[in-house]
């Protein structure tokens, strides 16, 4: 049906290309790029039967990207590499008339800011050009935004309370990880929270404000109130929100370790000098943590990520909870990686068969949700992450 490119060669590119490779009718052709090849070839390697072809190419190196793109002529490209390379990707599918999908938005390195603004920033040009780009199409930004749009859809007439939960309640057998790229995620977890309420946004001090919550097949974890980046477009496309927060929850030995990494500098993303060189601390960091590629063999439990949601429906308040649970030891048994990075890839590839079967695709530049929800929907269940709904139940929140 068609060819796709993907870029990016770790943990969740792993997974992208493992379910693209098993899906022949929907991925004629698949490319798997990242600046270093052999990564890309072990997993194409691994997925066998010459499915996968392979290159080298810096995402960060506009020309480069455009001279892959029109070697291999795909139908769309798969971003999986990291955030500060969207726009670079973004600028070479204008050069090439491609289309674009992500997992996670944009922010610059020098700034731990987390904001749609630069790619939304883009919908003239993509829609001039006729081609569509498809940002956050993760499990969180991405599953999370398509279960709200399902429920405004099927459930609601005005949703006015979500509430998007986050829970990994697995155990990887190391003092101290990240689940995904480590510079990302401590940039992520260490900034500022920040919700809606009331028309406006109201931060708070990094986990300041937390608070048991009781997953389904779990039980209770301490779930942390953090700034995710699906809140600001969600506000945007769902206006009859009165209040939108994202809650994730953190062991106190990841909460030690991390004020530790940020007491002692290591978390800073400005240049020191060290023996004579310019260092960025969180990138010796992440030299030296675990790479989270790695974690999957040993890791075991679950992870739970939903969203909780009231409302009004048919004139009375209801509520709603849609939620994911996924095995870490399942993920690794199919992809050989852990389920944070199954519950990415995942979306990403249905993402992707979205846009060649023609359901998702409309020149200019949108997240997930303003897409219509039920044939995304549909294929979480058959590609492994099947959903469940409960009606009317306490949210806790």
């Amino acid at each position: 049906m068609g060819k796709v490119l993907v870029i990016g060669a770790g943990g969740v590119g792993t997974v992208v290309i493992s379910k693209m490779a098993s899906l022949p009718g929907v991925f004629d052709e698949i490319m798997l790029a990242s600046r270093t090849k052999s990564k890309c070839d072990a997993i194409a390697a691994n997925v066998g039967r010459n499915r996968v072809k392979t290159a080298r190419v810096d995402a960060d190196n506009v020309p480069e990207l455009i001279a892959l793109i029109k070697s291999f002529k795909p139908d769309i490209i798969v971003n999986v590499a990291l955030p500060y390379q969207n726009l670079h990707i973004m600028d070479a599918c204008l050069a090439t008339g491609v289309s674009y999908l992500d997992t996670a938005n944009y922010e610059p390195p020098e700034e731990a800011k987390f904001e749609y603004g630069w790619q939304w920033a883009y919908m003239d040009r993509f829609r001039d050009a006729g081609i569509t780009a498809i940002l956050g199409c993760g499990f969180d930004p991405g599953v999370t935004s398509i279960y709200t749009a399902y429920a405004a859809k099927h459930c609601f007439d005005e949703i006015h309370y979500l509430d998007i939960v986050d829970c990994n309640a697995g155990d990887h057998g190391r003092a101290f990880a990240t689940n995904f790229n480590p510079e990302i995620n401590i940039r992520e977890v260490t900034q500022k929270g920040k919700y809606w309420e009331n028309g406006e946004w109201v931060w708070t001090e990094p986990h300041e404000i937390h608070k048991p919550l009781n997953y389904p097949g779990i039980g209770p974890r301490e779930s942390y109130l953090i700034y995710h980046e699906e809140l600001e477009s969600l506000v945007k496309n769902f206006p009859t929100l009165k209040r939108a927060r994202f809650w994730m929850t953190f062991s106190q030995e990841y909460l030690t370790h991390l004020r530790v990494i940020q007491n002692i500098g290591m978390a800073r993303i400005d240049p020191v000098m060290y023996e004579g060189k310019e260092i960025i601390p969180i990138r010796f960091l992440k030299a030296v943590l675990p790479d989270p590629g790695d974690l999957g063999e040993n890791y075991k439990g679950w992870t739970s990520i939903g969203c909780r949601i009231r409302g009004i429906s048919k004139g009375k308040e209801r509520s709603y909870y849609i939620y994911n649970n996924c095995s870490h030891e399942a993920a690794y048994k199919e992809t050989g990686t852990q389920a944070v990075s199954y519950t990415t890839g995942v979306p990403a590839t249905i993402g992707a068969m979205m846009y060649l079967k023609g359901i998702w695709k409309k020149p200019g530049v949108f997240n997930v949700e303003e897409f219509d929800p039920d044939p995304f929907m549909e294929q979480l269940n058959i590609q492994g992450l099947p959903w469940t709904e409960l009606f009317d139940v306490d949210l806790e929140l």
